[in-house]
């Protein structure tokens, strides 16, 4: 039971990383991306690729990770963010789907579908965490790191000009903001802090494969996000933490027929999101938080 429940927290913390730094674009400057699992998997990949032929040391794999989920995004943010809204989410749909074949075909670097296995521990300060009890520490520390950054940046004068942008590019633009450059900045940030957790999920579970970077991820990473409440510092975590802890729930409810479970968690998510945006469109957090940002 200990070690089901180190589990559950490791994988919100990891859930948590990518839903906030989803929040970070999304509930400051407006910006939906429907890609954000590549970035998960790239950092994933790169720093699977820097343990496995460098070294395992955190201190080199994350800073990979971070270079190849900040790279990447430059290819999506350069060309993408000088449109708006819809032409940014059809882009950034087109690189979650191009990005998944990528995955599936680059097996040198892959491994293909089959994936990667054998992935060493990460190493902090020549310690190799790998047992549950010690791991949990350091995705939670990961986790307040992050939070930390992006907390930084939202009450900096870069968060202030992100939420202008948010309520009103052209107001924006008119005051002297360079939006295309504001939102490609944020948008490298947000993807970099998201290859954090492909690092920390692929080194915890030893094996990664294209399937836990698909657009499912993606997509429920935004929901984490919209559920828990945009534009909050605590709404993505909520969010997380509900939709992670949603199906060990669900399956301890005897009554409901096992081989249905997966299709009754869908239905649960659609029902949720729709009562949200209908009766809390602001997400459980709340609408209150959200609409005093912009006084922040």
């Amino acid at each position: 039971m200990e070690a089901y429940l180190l589990n559950l927290v490791i994988l919100i913390s990891i859930y948590s990383i990518l839903a906030s730094t989803l929040n970070f674009i999304m509930g400051y400057a407006g910006i939906y991306s429907l890609a954000h699992a590549v970035f998960f998997g790239v950092g994933a990949y790169a720093g699977t690729y820097a343990a496995m032929h460098v070294n395992a040391s955190i201190f080199i794999s994350l800073p990979v990770a971070m270079v190849a989920g900040a790279v990447l995004s430059l290819i999506l943010a350069l060309p993408a963010l000088r449109v708006r809204g819809e032409y940014f989410v059809a882009a950034s749909l087109g690189l979650q789907v191009l990005a998944v074949t990528i995955f599936s075909e680059w097996k040198s670097v892959t491994g293909g579908i089959g994936g990667l296995v054998g992935i060493p521990p990460v190493n902090v300060a020549g310690l190799d965490i790998f047992k549950p009890g010690q791991f949990v520490f350091l995705t939670l520390a990961a986790l307040v790191i992050v939070l930390i950054i992006i907390n930084r940046l939202v009450h900096s004068s870069f968060g202030r000009s992100l939420r202008a942008i948010r309520d009103s590019e052209s107001a924006a633009a008119a005051f002297g903001k360079n939006v295309p450059l504001i939102k490609t900045i944020s948008v490298v940030i947000s993807a970099a802090l998201a290859a954090v957790a492909g690092v920390m999920y692929a080194s915890y579970l030893s094996f990664i494969n294209v399937e836990s970077f698909k657009l499912d991820t993606s997509v429920l990473i935004m929901a984490m996000v919209i559920i828990g409440g945009t534009g909050t510092q605590a709404g993505p975590i909520v969010g997380a933490a509900l939709l992670l802890l949603l199906p060990s729930l669900i399956s301890y409810l005897d009554f409901l027929p096992q081989t249905e479970i997966g299709a009754i968690q869908q239905i649960i998510y659609g029902l949720g999101m729709a009562l949200l945006m209908i009766y809390r469109p602001g997400g459980i957090i709340g609408r209150k938080k959200h609409s005093s940002a912009g006084k922040e």
